[in-house]
């Protein structure tokens, strides 16, 4: 089949060209090698949207995360993605670090960030009275906020299939070709698509891409490591802001970070590696973290650790986010380099992908059916206790808790698996609907979850994977007679 734009990758940056091309009257097919959209970078990170304040000035990380920053806001409104307007404390402890945090405030002005100021040690103790007692001074930056990077991400790419999208996951880009009219790309399942225009989102591998087209492409993935703690639901409220030290050359630093559900994240550090799939801990790693982060906070509640992962962030040798056609293969456009702060970009990449470059070399219509709105499942958990008794009513289905920890019921389940972009594996499940996200860990509710699959989706039990292709968690029944 022909499209006018293949996309390749699903993370959150191409999520979010995705549905900013389908605003317009055009033919696109996103292509994933995951087996669901949002794996990687996108996924695994602090799930900040930052304000603006650190970018250098005049560069593409300053300018679209600012701009982007103020599109969740419209994002929230349109495709229902959650937002915790929680602001950020950037903590100063030496004379020094007060004469850094004074020049980040005027890089903030430099930069657009609406919203700053600095706050004596009195003040920030007031607000956030678990914060280190060295604290000094902190910038406070309220545009700030916190959201859920998975629900960006699919609510993008679900307000983009229903707008027309085509969308193709486990399937692996495996060469590019130019063509008198376009590209023809081929993938492992035996596929050959043509299109005009070829969109590099590819994330950590976007370099690999590049290279199906280029001889030397102005770019090369460094990829870097950042290992996490998370924190108990439970323990909502140990802060409220985000809290960042003061950055150094080595990056942010490690952070404190309330999340939209409740949780606390503790994390990241930052260390190269050659290996953009290698997501393992490491002990001096997670030893590090959690020794730095005490330089922001007392009594953090170590003891309430329910998991830890690692995120892979695609750093590139460019520096600065890379966006722009190929110099070798016309209408091939490189997003690369789309690390910190990335998330936060995205829907502004999407927008500055199409004005900046793709509509200064067409003219195209706009799609008059296009619907910006995405309704998100309203899960029992989320409903006031009238609408809980509503629904019971309506589906007593309701009535069956499928997750004890999370509140999560079948219907709640039976509604993610059967949406535009499914889920339809175990860890899909926990990444909608959260059923496994608690403290458990999935231990109460996972083969609950299996079962439901294997009915909605006319599968077996023993077909239905935990998340990649042939990642079944069940071989066959052990009690059974012979």
């Amino acid at each position: 089949m022909k499209y006018d734009f293949i996309i390749i990758g699903a993370g959150v940056v191409g999520a979010s060209v995705a549905r900013e091309l389908m605003k317009y009257d055009v033919t696109a097919l996103m292509i994933e090698r995951e087996n669901d959209v949002c794996n990687h970078a996108s996924l695994a990170n602090s799930a900040i949207v930052h304000s603006g304040h650190d970018p250098v000035p005049g560069s593409l990380k300053a300018k679209l995360n600012v701009e982007g920053n103020a599109l969740y806001e419209q994002l929230e409104k349109e495709i229902e993605i959650p937002l915790l307007r929680s602001g950020a404390f950037m903590v100063a402890q030496t004379d020094e670090e007060v004469e850094t945090l004074m020049n980040l405030r005027d890089r903030a002005k430099e930069n657009g960030v609406p919203e700053y100021r600095l706050l004596d040690r009195e003040e920030a103790l007031k607000q956030e009275p678990n914060l280190h007692p060295d604290v000094k001074m902190v910038l406070d930056l309220p545009t700030t906020k916190v959201t859920y990077p998975w629900e960006v991400t699919l609510a993008s790419a679900e307000n983009a299939i229903d707008n027309g999208l085509d969308f193709k996951k486990a399937t692996e880009v495996t060469g590019i070709e130019k063509t008198n009219e376009g590209f023809k790309v081929k993938t492992n399942k035996g596929d050959v698509f043509k299109s005009r225009y070829v969109i590099n989102a590819a994330g950590g591998f976007s370099d690999k891409i590049a290279k199906m087209v280029e001889k030397t492409p102005e770019f090369e993935i460094t990829p870097r490591r950042g290992e996490y703690f998370v924190i108990d639901r439970h323990m909502e409220g140990f802060v409220d802001h985000v809290l960042y030290p003061t950055p150094s050359s080595k990056g942010k630093g490690v952070l404190i970070t309330p999340q939209v559900h409740g949780e606390l994240l503790i994390g990241p550090n930052s260390e190269f590696q050659d290996d953009p799939e290698n997501v393992d801990n490491t002990k001096a790693g997670l030893s590090f973290v959690r020794k730095e982060s005490m330089r922001l906070a007392h009594n953090i509640p170590f003891n309430k650790v329910i998991r830890t992962f690692t995120g892979v962030r695609a750093s590139s040798t460019h520096k600065d986010f890379y966006i722009s056609e190929s110099k070798e293969a016309p209408n091939f456009i490189h997003l690369g380099g789309i690390d910190s702060p990335g998330l936060t970009a995205a829907p502004a990449i999407g927008r500055y992908v199409l004005e900046e470059i793709i509509m200064k070399k067409e003219t195209l219509l706009e799609n008059k059916d296009f619907n910006p709105y995405r309704k998100k499942i309203h899960q029992f958990h989320d409903m006031s206790e009238k609408e809980k008794q509503e629904a019971f009513r309506f589906d007593p289905r309701y009535g069956n808790l499928i997750c004890k920890c999370e509140k999560v019921t079948e219907p709640d389940v039976v509604h993610h698996i059967n949406r535009s972009v499914p889920g339809d594996t175990v860890k899909g499940i926990k990444k909608r609907s959260r059923a496994g996200a608690g403290l458990c860990q999935g231990g109460y509710c996972e083969h609950n979850v299996i079962h439901l699959i294997a009915r909605e989706t006319g599968k077996k039990v023993t077909e239905v994977e935990y998340y990649d292709e042939h990642s079944n968690i069940l071989k066959g029944e052990t009690k059974v007679k012979k």
